[in-house]
């Protein structure tokens, strides 16, 4: 399988041979799935909070003895059981991240690739770079290229005037090709990558799971 090379002015100036391995075959939705869900769980906050009895405003002087007087035995006004008392069991913060298996990661991400690649919504270019720190040109690099909407661009490395530049883009990320996750090319319309980005994911995910 073969695409087509374009430069920044959406001129054809060469083609690309891509892997039936990484983007042919069968798409593994239940991977896309498991890496979307894992990156989900690991950009969640995780601060929310309740005062348990420990920690809610209150004497923890006992109100009345605990027998004789005919009411239920109590400890402190802080009881959970009262009203304005501490919670039991609530949310306190933690991380929700998980260990996801370096061979689904992997895997989701060739899948979406190969989603992608299907659908017709990779564009490979010859090279990602603008002359100067501007919305305006990268604005129009991406409509020069017909990308509209959301968008991932993919690079060996993130060429900075760039990376500044698009990022006042609504929907617009660029990232290296090493830390693309399959949370990123399911979530954007088009996938703009470089050539020798597109050649390192191969090499990457070629015959993995």
């Amino acid at each position: 399988m073969q695409l087509d090379v374009v430069n920044a002015q959406n001129e054809k100036v060469g083609s690309v041979d891509v892997s039936d391995d990484v983007f042919g075959g069968r798409v593994k939705s239940d991977l896309i799935w498991e890496g979307v869900v894992h990156e989900n769980a690991a950009a969640r906050r995780g601060t929310h909070m309740t005062k348990n009895r420990a920690l809610v405003s209150g004497s923890g002087r006992k109100p009345w003895r605990q027998k004789g007087t005919g009411r239920a035995r109590v400890g402190e006004i802080r009881n959970p059981l009262w009203r304005k008392g501490g919670t039991v069991f609530g949310p306190q913060p933690r991380s929700y991240d998980y260990a996801l298996p370096q061979r689904v990661g992997r895997g989701a991400l060739r899948a979406a690739l190969a989603q992608k690649m299907q659908d017709g919504a990779i564009l490979v270019v010859d090279a990602l770079s603008v002359d100067e720190i501007k919305t305006k040109a990268a604005a129009e690099l991406l409509e020069r290229l017909g990308i509209i909407g959301k968008a991932v661009l993919v690079d060996v490395a993130v060429d900075e005037k760039l990376s500044k530049s698009v990022r006042n883009i609504p929907g617009v990320a660029l990232v290296a090709s090493s830390r693309l996750t399959a949370r990123q090319v399911a979530d954007a319309a088009r996938v703009v990558a470089t050539k020798g980005a597109l050649e390192k994911l191969q090499e990457a995910l070629r015959n993995r799971i």
